[in-house]
């Protein structure tokens, strides 16, 4: 692998796990505090198994969008990329909603926004090279199950 495929791996990986990390870092304490507090559906999942849940994720995630950066430049490139930033942001901003602003409501507007957007990422990423959309899979089947929870947990705690 030459110097530059390797930068745009590490950056690839660097950044949703840097995300993910620094999100976690400033929810970590609502956790075991507010959240604690909240009425949650049965389903709801130990606390325990986020962490390395969204670790595999955000691994995932670069790796995808490392096989689409390395394609030849073209618009659609472009696109499918800046699609990928934007639900990164809707997915950082996820955590901050729900966790440090008990905004349980707006999370639930964000993280539909996010799952809207992380199809058409896949849609995008499939017309380029599936494989890369293929691995995205995980995160899409993730985020609804979280939409379903977020959703479940709104409507018990209103």
């Amino acid at each position: 692998m030459n110097l530059s495929k390797f930068f745009k791996l590490l950056v690839s990986l660097i950044l949703p796990i840097g995300l993910g990390s620094i999100a976690g870092i400033l929810t970590t304490q609502e956790i075991t505090g507010w959240y604690a507090t909240l009425n949650k559906p049965s389903f709801n999942p130990p606390s325990y198994l986020f962490g390395p849940v969204w670790t595999a994720l955000y691994i995932l995630m670069g790796v995808s969008m490392f096989l689409i950066w390395i394609t030849p430049k073209t618009d659609l490139r472009q696109k499918a990329l800046t699609i990928f930033g934007i639900q990164l942001f809707f997915n950082f901003w996820w955590s901050i909603l729900f966790f440090s602003f008990h905004t349980i409501f707006l999370a639930v507007l964000d993280i539909l926004t996010m799952w809207f957007l992380i199809i058409f990422m896949i849609s995008l990423f499939k017309k380029i090279k599936p494989v890369a959309a293929y691995l995205q899979i995980p995160y899409l089947l993730w985020v609804t199950f979280a939409t379903v929870l977020n959703i479940s947990i709104c409507y018990m705690n209103r």
